[in-house]
């Protein structure tokens, strides 16, 4: 597209038939132009401008010179045209015609002040305070486009309270009533353009950016805001210059600045301020050395440079904001009739065509032009000197030509100023008297937009945004490619047609601009100390957090719910497996299978006890004691199968409950066979009084006492806090493992502590008893089996509480199978092997042949 209207733009030939010359007449600050009417408004605009030209590569070759403007000229063209409309309108202040002066302001208040004393006194002669004007005539004044100039006619107009409009753009400091009591602004506040401006930066993720601007009161209130916005929305500032307004320094070396620019990374730069200043000069020299960024900036600085090399340069793609408002059907038109020959009595206009058509002035005036046979017109000029279309300036022009005559059309019908009569032709107004209406004044300009000159009461401004296609040999194209409307909610103010938009890389692709690229999914910003917030480093998320979204979501990592676990990549949660110790578990199957083994292998030596139970060495071991000792040993074995499968609250209570009662049923009984064993050698010894004891059975009282006393621990576990069905979702990653918690850990750690307590007896009375003179003694077996048991669950406490998950519900399995094999293989393993291996030993007579032998 962008080749297209390049070559449409080429057929535009006649622009080049203009010439730029130096003029021949120098510049005069005391250039004017009037055209007489019943009432005179004054105009003060920036026609002289600074010019510069460079011979060399070098900027420290570059000249300047005051030259007059074209795109300021628009300003006058503005203010005739407005005033021709008013003149011509019947139903506008009619029976009175208006006129103008026009002079010179800027760019320094040396020039500004000789002009308006000029134009006070009337006379080349300036006399401050005195005026040798004979009629008043001039009811209001016009002054822009700097605060600079406005201020300083605002102090001097102020003392004659003397209706001054500025046009340029808004500055809060010239609202100011005691200061400037009759100064009123015709542009709105720009807080709309600081939102405009910030919206394009969060729309396109520029997050690192650089500020020009002008140091004078305008650029310093814009910046306050502009950055206040800019931290709201997470936009750092790269660097910021603040220029002054005029300042030698930055104009002969303009390296200060461009280093800048070229030693920062951003990519995008906002740039606001006065043309006029040393901003726009320091533009105006870069033009040819400027590395490419992405200027944005306000419709004043829609041109930059005039280059006619064969390439794009530096401010291609541009984006402008440029304010909304009604278009002039007829402006156009009537820039093509302003020529010399229709105003010869315009200097500024002479001046023009004496620079651009080459019609040189003359000598003997310096008014007017000579020998100039070719009839240019503005519209012939390029882009780059003269705008054919009506600019925000020309159009705040416009609006204040149309406030005073609305102000004089309201005070004519209201008869505020009775007397304002008729002097000969000319119509006399005290100018003072306008200010009561003036700051009040509301109306419909002829393209339709309200126009309302109360500060309070004026609306918010809405914004076009243009992209600057400044294509080679300054054939400039300005394409409108969004809108910005404060009205609208927010989020929706902004509105842009990305695919129109030209950048200034040359490329379609949206640039990016950022102290550090985004970080990806799966990491989080890390701030740099001492950095902005924008610089960052990027780290991986911990476990089982993730981040998956971008901007201001990764500043963060997101931890996912209990139930869902992250991803390797650490971009989003999965489902969390849900397990227990199940038999399809292999160590579920392989802990199943050995309790079942063992409960056989215990039903074995039951099967080999009654069957063999009136040997000797049976009958010597207590039949009761082994049979019940082995019945509870095959509990134990089968209460594994309450820890392996899916845990319900049946099951856990029975957990606990069953491994509590039978294991007090085991230990128990294995201390009654130990006191049975220490009393039955107390009856073998002459003089003793234990036979009575022991076969009145008492030590077998032992058995149910003690497992009393458990269940009662347990009763009280159950009535408390009973065991519940629990799940645990950290031990594993990616495992949710549903388990049976102990709800009082204080009651099963009772429960333990009387299991301990038992066998310790047990192994005391065992070991005391171990070298009984008996040929069935098995006091050995006894002592070791609960040797075996203590080391087996003094070694389980710190296992149990370093295990997670399925492994600690293992290690209890583990235990309880531990534990009961000791029991069963110390006590009954020897004594099945004499049953079944060694019978010859188990006979009376092999008793008594041992005993002979001893």
């Amino acid at each position: 597209m962008s080749t297209l209207i390049y070559f449409f733009l080429t057929l535009k030939l006649p622009v080049l038939l203009c010439k730029l010359v130096f003029p021949g007449c120098p510049v005069s600050w005391t250039d004017y132009v009037c055209r007489d009417g019943d009432l005179m408004i004054s105009a003060f605009l920036p026609l002289y401008t600074h010019q510069t030209s460079q011979h060399s590569k070098g900027p420290e070759d570059t000249i300047i010179h005051p030259q007059i403007n074209a795109n300021n000229y628009q300003f006058a063209i503005a203010l005739t045209f407005a005033i021709k409309e008013i003149n011509r309108n019947p139903l506008l202040l009619p029976n009175a015609s208006l006129g103008y002066c026009i002079y010179t302001a800027g760019p320094y208040e040396k020039q500004t002040s000789f002009s308006f004393l000029f134009w006070l006194t009337g006379e080349d002669k300036l006399i401050p305070n005195y005026t040798c004007r004979r009629e008043e005539k001039y009811i209001a004044a016009i002054s822009g486009t700097t605060w600079e100039i406005s201020s300083l006619l605002g102090i001097y107009l102020g003392l004659y309270n003397y209706p001054q409009l500025t046009f340029g753009t808004f500055e809060p400091n010239l609202n100011d009533p005691v200061k400037f009591p009759s100064l009123y602004q015709m542009a709105t506040n720009e807080s709309s353009l600081v939102l405009g401006m910030v919206s394009l930066m969060v729309y396109f993720r520029w997050n690192w950016v650089g500020l020009i601007i002008s140091e004078d009161e305008k650029g310093v209130h814009f910046v306050s805001e502009l950055i206040l916005e800019l931290e709201k929305n997470s936009v750092c500032v790269a660097f910021m210059e603040m220029l002054p307004v005029m300042n030698v320094h930055y104009i002969v070396e303009p390296n200060i600045i461009q280093n800048r620019i070229e030693a920062s990374t951003a990519k995008v730069i906002i740039c606001y301020g006065d043309t006029e200043s040393s901003l726009g000069i320091l533009f105006r020299i870069w033009e040819h050395i400027l590395p490419w960024r992405i200027w944005v900036t306000t419709s004043q600085w829609e041109v930059f440079t005039a280059m006619k090399h064969l390439f794009l340069d530096s401010f291609h793609g541009t984006l402008i904001f440029s304010k909304h408002h009604g278009e002039i059907s007829t402006f156009k038109d009537f820039v093509k009739t302003v020529t010399p020959s229709k105003y010869p009595e315009d200097i500024f206009l002479a001046r023009l065509w004496e620079i651009y058509f080459n019609c040189p002035l003359s000598h003997a005036s310096c008014k007017s032009v000579e020998n100039c046979s070719y009839k240019g017109s503005l519209e012939w000029l390029p882009w780059y000197y003269f705008e054919k279309a009506m600019s925000d300036g020309s159009y705040h022009v416009y609006n204040v030509v149309y406030a005073v005559a609305h102000t004089l059309h309201k005070m004519l019908l209201q008869q505020i100023d009775m007397s304002a009569v008729k002097n000969g032709e000319r119509m006399k107004f005290p100018h003072w008297k306008l200010n009561h209406i003036l700051k009040n004044i509301q109306f419909t300009n002829p393209s339709g937009d309200q126009v309302n000159l109360h500060p309070s009461e004026k609306l918010n401004v809405e914004y076009d945004i243009l992209n600057f296609w400044n294509f080679p040999q300054g054939l400039g194209y300005k394409v409108k490619v969004g809108t910005f409307s404060p009205y609208f909610p927010p989020g929706q103010q902004l509105s842009l047609s990305e695919d129109k938009i030209e950048w200034s890389t040359g490329v379609r692709e949206t640039p990016t601009s950022v102290c550090h690229e985004s970080c990806v999914p799966g990491f989080r910003k890390s701030l740099q100390e001492g950095k902005a917030v924008c610089c960052f480093d990027c780290s991986l998320c911990p476990e089982n957090e993730i981040s998956n979204g971008t901007g201001k979501y990764l500043e963060q990592c997101v931890k996912c719910p209990d139930t869902q676990y992250s991803n390797t990549e650490r971009t989003r949660c999965l489902q969390k497996v849900v397990t227990f110790l199940a038999y399809e578990n292999p160590l579920g199957i392989t802990l199943a299978g050995i309790a079942l083994c063992l409960s056989l292998l215990t039903v074995l030596v039951i099967g080999v006890f009654v069957k063999h139970q009136n040997t000797p060495i049976v009958k010597a071991n207590n039949r009761t004691l082994s049979y019940i000792l082995l019945i509870s040993l095959t509990f134990c074995f089968l209460c594994s199968f309450l820890f392996i499968g899916q845990p319900n609250t049946a099951t856990c209570i029975l957990q606990q409950i069953t491994f509590g009662v039978v294991f007090t049923l085991a230990v128990s009984t294995v201390l009654a066979k130990t006191i049975t064993v220490v009393l039955a050698f107390k009856i073998t010894m002459p003089g003793r009084r234990m036979r009575g004891f022991l076969k009145s059975g008492a030590p077998k009282f032992i058995i149910p006492i003690c497992t009393f006393i458990q269940i009662i621990i347990c009763g009280i576990w159950l009535g408390t806090s009973p065991p519940y069905v629990d799940t645990d979702a950290h031990s594993e990653h990616g495992q949710i493992i549903i388990l049976c918690n102990k709800g009082s850990v204080t009651a099963f750690y009772c429960v333990l502590v009387y299991l301990w307590v038992l066998s310790i007896g047990s192994f005391t009375v065992a070991f005391l008893s171990r070298n009984l003179p008996d040929t069935f003694n098995e006091a050995r077996y006894l002592t070791f089996s609960m040797l075996l048991f203590c080391s087996v669950w003094v070694t389980f406490l710190p296992v149990y509480h370093s295990a997670k998950g399925e492994v600690m519900v293992a290690v209890e399995v583990f235990s309880i199978l531990a534990s009961s094999t000791g029991l069963l293989s110390c006590i009954f393993i020897p004594k099945c092997y004499i049953i079944l291996m060694r019978p010859d030993k188990n006979s009376l007579k092999a008793m008594r042949d041992r005993v002979r032998w001893k």
